[in-house]
């Protein structure tokens, strides 16, 4: 199985401490063997979850990645967004991730935009496009607080046009999905390059849970490859690793150039996808 041409990128979380620090450094340079396009960092608009952040940026550009930093409209002003934007200058980050960020009580809250803030995230991406390349958020089987596909085409669309040039999609599992909200987006006429976000199934109870909150169908046929692995790390390591793969390449058969790897800070997990794919040649320790 080899995707050569394939550019991957990936998203890495920041820890909670410094320990955690010197894990995500060395998490990052073995990440290198893939040659990223970039590297995302999430982030935590309050406090020291923000400082966290800022600290996870530092040690993906010391490693001499490209970073994309997330930036979320939820729970701040605007005053709030512009002050991480000149930390992200000054940091040398050259990708902004434009996020509204999911409500503090979850999916089943009602989001409120913060009073001083940005409404929607369109407002958000052209207040930064002028600054940095934007990235946004897509989802091709409907936000959980969505409507419809049509409703998130408005959105998608609303965002593109306030500049946002790529779009990152939530983790699918069922590629008919993705295919058919990209057909949705080229029958719309909305100009962005759709990259598929791929979350390798480290453990398949989690990962399950997880799908259910955000709505991404989990094929049954999929969930057979784990049966029974619950309790085996190995074996589990193996099939998932197998799996994103496999998915990987069927989406370049229909003309995937780039996709994003979610790896929760697990280096093991998204090499073994990207020596499958024949992006690296062996897995380094």
């Amino acid at each position: 199985m080899t995707a050569t041409a394939l550019a991957v990128s990936f998203e890495v979380f920041p820890p909670k401490n410094l320990d955690g620090l010197d894990q995500l450094a060395a998490t990052v340079d073995r990440l290198a063997a893939a040659d990223p396009a970039f590297v995302s960092v999430t982030y935590g608009a309050g406090g020291t979850d923000r400082e966290r952040s800022f600290d996870a940026i530092r040690v993906v550009r010391e490693a001499g990645f490209e970073v994309a930093g997330h930036l979320t409209c939820v729970g701040q002003s605007v005053a709030d967004v512009h002050a991480v934007v000149e930390r992200y200058e000054h940091l040398g980050v050259s990708q902004i991730v434009a996020l509204r960020g999911d409500p503090p009580g979850g999916f089943d809250a009602a989001y409120e935009p913060h009073a001083d803030g940005y409404e929607r995230t369109s407002h958000l991406v052209e207040a930064v496009a002028g600054r940095f390349d934007v990235a946004v958020s897509a989802y091709p089987e409907r936000h959980p607080q969505s409507p419809s596909i049509d409703h998130d085409l408005d959105v998608l669309a609303d965002k593109v046009a306030a500049g946002a040039r790529r779009a990152v999609t939530q983790m699918f599992f069922d590629n008919t999905s993705f295919l058919g909200f990209r057909h949705g987006v080229l029958a719309r006429g909305i100009d962005v390059t759709i990259v598929p976000g791929i979350f390798p199934i480290h453990s398949f109870p989690a990962v399950a849970r997880f799908a259910a909150r955000c709505g991404a169908v989990m094929p049954a046929s999929v969930a057979e490859r784990f049966a029974g692995l619950d309790d085996d790390p190995a074996a589990t390591h193996e099939v998932a690793a197998e799996v994103a793969a496999a998915q990987i390449a069927e989406l370049a058969e229909h003309g995937v150039e780039h996709v994003h790897l979610y790896t929760l800070n697990r280096a093991d997990l998204a090499l073994a996808v990207c020596e499958r794919l024949g992006l690296v040649q062996s897995v380094p320790s």
